[in-house]
């Protein structure tokens, strides 16, 4: 715990002091253990690209337009064939315990409450059975690849079972980049909690190495997933397939020709590879690569509602939100997840209204245009 002071418990209240989205960051200080903290919120390496996903929508200002007829005006969508309310998604974070005693049942329960989809995380700290009679109608569940291929299909038979509606395979984190921030701060994981949806499979057999072979490569990476474990998992479920992690255009290409149903442009909230481009920045070369009519989601960087808008701009079709979702956990449970994306969305309608938009599909690139020395503030 804190040198001083113990973190404070979860309100059961919505803080006075909370004016938007970005505020759930600042008051989360007092209701997580600083070394949590630092886990949850650090990045890899130096966390170059950390800042580069916030500096990204900094450097990008708005061009409203005039006398538009907004009388008829919503954030209603389609994705994978399903209607959504608005474009706020809950990225899969892994344990949410080290939030709110509750973990990821508490999200769940804010994301129902506000019509959003919450996507459960394979190291979700709650088993994802629990999550999903939480969740609203809308939910999916992301997926890591295992080592054992039949241990990969028993989390998808589960998921299915348990009514998730789509799946989210993330391929940009095969091996864990350290956090120096985490490490520095002394973080380690608490006892209590677990990865419990793997709890029930036996643990892989270790590779065993020969001295002249690397650790990283014939060991660590012996058990990354290949385009023919996309493959064979594109063959067992009749659930859509969503790709988490996608930042170079010709990936983007040949995942859509192999019948992936959507991509997530993601560098994992800076959490991956360091110095790789910002999910933002990356996002335009995508939507050209894949075409119009292709869904995309952006993950790592959003803080508001304007962020939101800039993404939708610059092509996607909806976002995801990673850490704001565990700040707002930490302030006030459920009840801070749904009025984290109640305010996320209405944040978004305030800059649809005065920029000029109508709907989603009244947000383009047109409406955007770069902008040097900005903050990033509320």
């Amino acid at each position: 715990m804190n040198d001083t002071t113990d973190p404070q418990a979860a309100l059961n209240h919505i803080p006075a002091d909370i004016h938007c989205a970005q505020d759930y960051e600042r008051l989360a200080r007092k209701h997580i253990d600083p070394r949590a903290l630092a886990y949850i919120d650090g990045g890899s390496g130096t966390e170059t690209t950390l800042r580069s996903n916030l500096d990204a929508f900094s450097g990008l200002s708005l061009r409203p337009r005039l006398l538009r007829d907004l009388s008829a005006g919503h954030t209603r969508l389609r994705l994978l064939g399903r209607t959504l309310l608005h474009p706020v998604m809950l990225a899969p974070v892994a344990f949410h315990r080290l939030a709110h005693p509750e973990g990821e049942l508490a999200s769940a329960s804010g994301a129902a409450a506000m019509d959003a989809c919450m996507v459960c995380s394979t190291l979700s700290s709650v088993r994802l059975e629990d999550v999903a009679e939480r969740a609203g109608a809308q939910k999916w569940f992301q997926l890591y690849f295992q080592p054992r291929r039949e241990v990969t299909l028993d989390l998808v038979r589960r998921a299915e079972r348990a009514g998730f509606s789509a799946l989210i395979v993330t391929l940009d984190a095969s091996i864990q980049s350290a956090s120096i921030r985490a490490r520095r701060a002394g973080f380690v994981m608490p006892s209590a909690i677990q990865p419990v949806n793997l709890a029930a499979y036996p643990a892989p057999p270790q590779v065993r190495l020969n001295r002249d072979q690397s650790i990283i490569f014939q060991g660590m990476m012996s058990e990354a997933p290949t385009w023919d474990d996309l493959a064979w998992l594109l063959t067992h479920t009749a659930l859509p397939v969503v790709v988490k992690g996608v930042l170079h255009p010709a990936d983007a290409v040949e995942l859509r020709r192999k019948g992936v149903a959507a991509l997530v442009v993601s560098n994992h909230g800076g959490r991956s590879l360091d110095g790789v481009p910002a999910s933002l920045v990356a996002l335009p070369e995508i939507r050209r690569a894949v075409g119009e009519d292709y869904p995309l989601l952006l993950d790592s960087g959003i803080r508001s509602g304007t962020d939101i808008f800039k993404a939708l701009a610059l092509g996607a079709d909806a976002v995801m939100i990673g850490r704001l979702q565990l700040h707002a956990l930490a302030v006030a449970g459920a009840l801070g997840v749904a009025h984290l994306i109640r305010t996320l969305r209405e944040e978004l309608e305030v800059c649809m209204a005065l920029a000029g938009c109508a709907t989603l599909d009244d947000i383009g690139p047109d409406m955007i245009q770069e902008q040097k020395g900005a903050h990033h503030t509320c």
